[in-house]
C-alpha cells in the first residue's frame, strides 16, 4: 500500500559532509544512517566558498542550483557550463569534483542515488503541470513559497523547500501541480 507524506523545511537534520568543508540538510532517503547504506537521498547544500565536493562511489548525483549566482564545477579535469539556479547537472559520485562560486554563497538541491538499486528520473516543472507515474516512489520538492500538489484523490500544500513523499506506488498515479518544482521518479532495479 502506497504511503504519503508531507516533509517539512524546517524539520530537515542539519548532518556534515562527508568531506568535512561545510554542512547538508538532509530532507529524506530511502533506508540507512549517516552517510552511508542509502539507495537513494535528497538534500540542501550550504556553499560558502569554492572547494572541493566529497566523493561517494558507487552513486550518481544530480546536482541543481537553488540559490545564489550559481557555480562551475570541474569533474575528473574538465570544466562544466555555468550552472545557473533551476539548471540541473549529472555526475558521477566517484568524480573528482571542484566548484568555483560564480559571484557568492549558493545553496544547491542534490539527488545522490545508487544506479544499480534505482532508476532515477529528474525534472524541474513550473507552472501548472499534469503527468502519470508508475515510479515506485514520487517525490516532489517546492521552489515556490506555496504549491499545490495532487497524487490522485489527495491534495497537499507545499511551501518553500518543502518535499512530498509518495512511497510504495504500485499503480499509474495522476499527478497534478501548480507552481515550481523538481519532481524526482525512483524505480527499485
Amino acid at each position: 500500500m502506497s504511503q504519503l507524506k508531507v516533509l517539512r523545511a524546517e524539520d530537515y537534520l542539519r548532518m556534515p559532509w562527508k568531506n568535512g568543508g561545510g554542512s547538508t540538510e538532509e530532507i529524506t532517503r530511502d533506508t540507512g544512517a549517516g552517510l552511508d547504506g542509502f539507495g537513494w537521498r535528497l538534500s540542501i547544500a550550504d556553499i560558502g566558498e569554492s572547494g572541493g565536493f566529497s566523493t561517494f562511489a558507487g552513486y550518481e548525483r544530480v546536482i541543481t542550483v537553488l540559490q545564489g549566482e550559481g557555480m562551475t564545477l570541474r569533474v575528473d579535469g574538465q570544466d562544466t557550463r555555468a550552472l545557473l539556479p533551476l539548471d540541473p547537472f549529472a555526475f558521477s559520485g566517484e568524480s573528482h569534483v571542484s566548484c568555483t562560486l560564480l559571484g557568492g554563497p549558493i545553496r544547491d538541491f542534490n539527488l545522490i542515488y545508487a544506479p544499480q538499486r534505482y532508476g532515477a528520473r529528474l525534472q524541474w516543472l513550473e507552472g501548472e503541470q499534469r503527468f502519470f507515474s508508475e515510479s515506485g516512489t514520487l517525490l516532489v520538492f517546492s521552489v515556490s513559497e506555496a504549491l499545490e500538489v495532487k497524487v490522485g484523490n489527495s491534495a497537499s500544500q507545499l511551501g518553500r523547500h518543502d518535499c512530498l513523499q509518495l512511497d510504495g506506488n504500485v499503480g499509474l498515479l495522476d499527478v497534478a501541480i501548480n507552481g515550481s518544482c523538481c519532481v524526482i521518479e525512483l524505480t527499485a532495479r
